[in-house]
C-alpha cells in the first residue's frame, strides 16, 4: 500500500524519513521497497537532460516523468516538483498548474520553491485539496538572481529568513518542508521549532528525514560534487566498463554468439521420414 502524506507527517521526530529522487519507472521500482518518499525533482533537467540549472524544466517534462514514477512504484508516496515559471504569477496559476500535475501523473503531492514569499500561494493550494512540499534555504530556481549556490544560515540575517520561512510555510498548510544547504545548527533548531517534519538536503543529521539525488549517490554524475553528497556506489565506472567490453566483443565479433542468434527450424523431410 502506497504511503500518504499522512503517514509521512506522523513520522515526524520518530522514526527518520527515508527520500530520494527518481525520475524514471525502472529506478523507482528499484528504489521503492527502501524509500518513504520518492521526488520527482526538477534536478531532473541537469541530471538527465544535461541543463546548466533546473530554469528551463518544463511543466510537460515534469508530467512525463511524475507519470513514469507513479507507475514504476507502489509503496513511496510520490512528489513531483513544481517548475520555475509555473507557480510564481500568481496563487491561481500555481492552482491550475498544480491541478495538472497531479491529474496526469497522479502523484500525491507537489514541490515548490519559496518561503514567507510564496506562503499565500500554499495557502491558497492546501485549502483547495492540493498538498504542498515547501523547500526552503538554498533555492536552486533562484541561482541566477543569487549568483550561485549559496549556503544559508550563516548570518544573523540569513538565520533569520531561514527561521521565518520555516514558519511561515507551516502555518500556510506545507505538510512537509525541505531544506537545503543550510547550517546545521539552524535547520536542527527549526526542525525542533515546526511540527511538520523537515527533509534535508545539505542541512545536517537532525532533520526528520534526508533526500540526496539519487544519481549523486550511485556516482553517475560528472563535475563538482556538493559536500553533503555521500556516494554509495560508482556506477559511471561499472557502465563505461561494460561498454568497453560490449566495444571490444564487437568488433572482434565475439558477440553475437549462436546463444544470442534467431535460426530457422530444421525443416523435416516428411517422405523421408515416413
Amino acid at each position: 500500500m502506497r504511503k500518504t502524506i499522512t503517514d509521512i507527517q506522523k513520522s515526524k521526530a520518530s522514526e527518520p524519513i527515508v527520500c530520494l529522487t527518481a525520475y524514471t519507472a525502472p529506478i523507482a521500482k528499484i528504489l521503492d521497497a527502501e524509500c518513504d518518499l520518492l521526488l520527482v525533482g526538477d534536478s531532473l533537467g541537469m541530471v538527465l537532460y544535461g541543463m546548466e540549472n533546473t530554469l528551463g524544466v518544463t511543466l510537460e517534462m515534469m508530467t512525463a516523468h511524475g507519470s513514469a514514477v507513479v507507475r514504476g512504484s507502489e509503496r513511496a508516496c510520490i512528489v513531483v516538483d513544481m517548475p520555475f515559471g509555473t507557480y510564481e504569477e500568481s496563487p491561481e496559476q500555481a492552482f491550475r498548474n498544480a491541478t495538472r500535475i497531479m491529474r496526469e501523473t497522479g502523484c500525491q503531492a507537489v514541490k515548490l520553491e519559496g518561503g514567507a514569499d510564496m506562503a499565500p500561494t500554499i495557502e491558497y493550494l492546501t485549502k483547495r485539496n492540493i498538498p504542498v512540499m515547501a523547500h526552503i534555504g538554498l533555492m536552486p530556481q533562484s541561482v541566477v538572481k543569487e549568483g550561485g549556490y549559496k549556503v544559508k544560515g550563516k548570518t544573523s540575517e540569513s538565520e533569520a529568513q531561514v527561521i521565518a520561512d520555516a514558519h511561515a510555510v507551516e502555518a500556510a498548510g506545507a505538510f512537509s518542508v525541505v531544506i537545503e544547504g543550510t547550517v546545521e545548527d539552524v535547520s536542527a533548531a527549526i526542525t525542533q521549532a515546526i511540527s511538520i517534519p523537515t527533509i534535508g538536503i545539505g542541512a545536517g543529521v537532525n532533520c526528520d528525514g534526508q533526500i540526496l539525488v539519487t544519481d549523486d549517490l550511485l556516482g553517475l554524475l560528472d563535475g563538482h560534487t556538493p559536500k553533503f553528497v555521500k556516494q554509495y556506489a560508482d556506477l559511471k565506472s561499472d557502465v563505461a566498463r561494460a561498454a568497453r567490453a560490449y566495444a571490444a566483443d564487437v568488433r572482434s565479433r565475439a558477440f553475437p554468439t549462436a546463444e544470442h542468434t534467431y535460426t530457422r527450424p530444421v525443416a523435416v523431410d516428411v517422405k523421408k521420414s515416413a
